[in-house]
């Protein structure tokens, strides 16, 4: 048995892409939904596409915690995870996932046809990083290990082992359960696969304040697993936009306000999400696109 497990909210359109793409999968698989107690008939639509729906209240998701709802009510030895906004880009994705054998397998994002230039291109930039297929161990990882080939995935893209899960659940994080994951599996002794042709479309463009919260996060989080801490001075903000904004004129033709915006917000996001420890917690809050204190 085969499941696929999404966490949802609110995402009744996005939702209908994704579970569309996934009956069109190569491979026959269980579709399990725990949804946090929408309004915009979500759950309806998973139920309309053969989803076994679990509802639970809102207070009670968490990043690592409902994924591992989701592997116990998953009946699979095998469940690949993806969020609502996260389509299969073809339909061999699960297919693709599958053939590793490796405890995790994971695989890119690719920008939706409407991203914008910046996210286009730093989609294009980070996933270029990225190795052929592979599989990862712990002699992969460096001393101490920071964000790479080695440690990344998403829960918007894996698939996950029920017997590694066993041994190595998510953890009950607020946030990047997802490389916890992967870092607790490969010290373990486990091995994650990375396989780049599972793609899944997956892309956000967020407005600017949008964009700085979700930094903000997102940059907290790296900080919290691996240390890594962004430029804060004026001068080193500055050249990072200034940088960026160049890389999206020479990969793309566009505006150089959009990219100014965008750019500005990320960089901002990243120098206080990467301090947020010195912030006062209602200060973190809101700040956090996630209401995370």
């Amino acid at each position: 048995m085969i499941s696929v497990a999404i966490p949802t909210l609110n995402g009744a359109a996005e939702l209908d892409r994704t579970l569309a793409a996934v009956r069109r999968q190569t491979v026959e698989a269980e579709v399990v939904v725990l949804d946090s107690s929408s309004t915009d008939g979500t759950p309806e639509v998973a139920a309309r596409h053969g989803a076994t729906v679990h509802v639970i209240p809102r207070a009670e998701f968490g990043h690592g915690r409902s994924r591992n709802r989701l592997m116990e009510l998953a009946s699979g030895d095998r469940v690949a995870f993806l969020t609502q906004d996260a389509e299969p880009a073809d339909g061999r994705w699960l297919e693709r996932l599958l053939a590793s054998d490796a405890a995790l397998a994971c695989g890119p994002y690719l920008p939706r046809p409407d991203a914008s230039r910046s996210v286009r291109r730093d989609l294009h930039d980070w996933f270029a990083r990225m190795p052929e297929a592979r599989t990862f161990t712990a002699s992969d990882l460096g001393d101490p290990p920071m964000p790479g080939p080695a440690t990344f995935a998403s829960s918007a893209n894996l698939c996950l082992a029920r017997a590694a899960w066993r041994a190595v659940p998510f953890r009950d994080v607020a946030y990047a359960e997802d490389q916890r994951l992967v870092l607790d599996l490969l010290r373990a002794g486990h091995a994650k696969a990375w396989v780049p042709d599972a793609a899944v479309l997956h892309s956000h463009d967020y407005r600017p304040l949008e964009q700085l919260r979700r930094s903000f996060d997102e940059a907290r989080a790296l900080h919290e697993l691996y240390g890594w801490t962004a430029p804060a001075a004026p001068r080193g903000v500055l050249g990072t936009i200034r940088a960026e904004v160049r890389k999206d004129r020479a990969f793309a033709p566009g505006g150089t306000a959009a990219s100014l915006g965008y750019h500005a917000a990320r960089a901002l996001g990243a120098a206080l999400g990467t301090r947020a420890a010195r912030l006062p917690p209602p200060v973190r809050r809101r700040l956090s696109l996630e209401g995370r204190p």
